[in-house]
């Protein structure tokens, strides 16, 4: 059998290079602006993706000896790694301060980053929180 086209290697490299080209446009923008931007607001949102999406999964997976962890970590994951829920934190935010910011580049910067340069998408509950290395096609 031929190994010369698997689709998806394919589509997973586009992905993942499209991703990188939104970490390399917003991290322009926090150079161009960097005088603009609020470090310390820029660094929380940044963080705080992680602080409550990844960590306490990451946390559970090792404490669990590789095994299957509740499915709420699997969640808070989606939940915190999507850019239709931070795309709507970051539209409040805009409501609460009175606009944009350049500070919520950070989040594209991040979401982007976590596809792009690690490869990591969404956590599927039948899988484990942690990616295992998966043999060649």
């Amino acid at each position: 059998m031929s190994t010369a086209f698997v689709p998806d290697r394919g589509a997973s490299w586009w992905m993942r290079a499209e991703h990188v080209a939104i970490v390399a446009i917003f991290t322009s923008l926090a150079v161009a602006h960097f005088e603009d931007i609020s470090w310390s607001r820029f660094i929380a949102a940044f963080l705080l993706i992680d602080l409550v999406g990844y960590l306490p999964g990451a946390v559970a997976f090792r404490s669990s000896g590789g095994q299957r962890i509740p499915r709420i970590y699997h969640l808070l994951y989606n939940l915190t790694h999507s850019y239709v829920v931070e795309g709507a934190i970051v539209a409040l935010w805009m409501l609460a301060s009175g606009g944009p910011e350049w500070a919520m580049v950070a989040v594209p910067i991040h979401l982007s980053g976590d596809r792009g340069l690690l490869g990591n998408f969404s956590k599927p509950w039948p899988l484990p929180f942690e990616p295992n290395k998966r043999p060649e096609r």
